[in-house]
């Protein structure tokens, strides 16, 4: 019984640790008489065997983690320029969501070129709010900096691609200085920091910070 539990545990740590020659030794030591020394010698190896066992299985995990979390957040220097929310109705999606919560509005609300800040917009603080939601069709509005709309895009371009985001950059034209907004029923080019009150045909609000 002794020499099949030594066999089974030399088989462990030959596939899942590496080779020690403390333990080693310690595995080819001679048991003493009537086995009290083998006893003691194949339990400490195989609580040995169990650690280094856990410890390979934890560093894997680990490692594979790692590696999907630096997967997940490289991407394309295109994309790292661009605000990408998430449409509350909106089911399997490509674009990034930010965590909605109690919190401070902009008033007023401001959109605005890349040049200008994003943030909480205020009367001595003019940021361009970068949280804004259409209460017309629900979608949040993406934001992209650097970047303008194409004069080819049109009501359904928007309406059959948002919040697909990989689908809307084929309609993004480079445009420094400008920053591009869209919903799924509007969308415009900025320059400059703009008073969302000026232009009553959007129907978009700061969803709060």
């Amino acid at each position: 019984m002794a020499k099949d539990l030594d066999e089974l545990l030399d088989e462990v740590e030959s596939k899942f640790c590496r080779p020690d020659p403390l333990r080693l030794g310690m595995v080819e030591r001679p048991r003493g008489e009537g086995g009290g020394g083998g006893i003691l010698s194949n339990d400490r190896n195989r609580a040995e065997a169990e650690e280094n066992l856990r410890s390979t299985e934890t560093f894997k995990k680990e490692h594979d983690l790692d590696s999907l979390i630096n997967e997940i957040f490289e991407e394309p220097n295109f994309d790292k320029k661009c605000f990408k929310l998430k449409s509350k109705s909106s089911g399997n999606t490509s674009v990034r969501a930010y965590i909605q919560g109690p919190g401070k509005s902009c008033s007023p609300v401001y959109l605005g070129g890349s040049a200008v800040p994003c943030g909480i917009g205020t009367n001595t603080s003019q940021r361009a709010c970068d949280h804004l939601r259409c209460i017309a069709c629900d979608f949040w509005v993406v934001s992209c900096d650097d970047y303008g709309w194409d004069k080819s895009c049109d009501y359904l371009f928007f309406r059959n691609n948002m919040p697909e985001f990989h689908k809307l950059k084929t309609k993004l034209v480079k445009k420094k200085g400008t920053r591009a907004y869209a919903c799924q029923c509007s969308w415009r080019t900025i320059e400059e920091l703009t008073d969302l009150q000026t232009d009553h045909h959007l129907r978009w609000v700061c969803g709060k910070h």
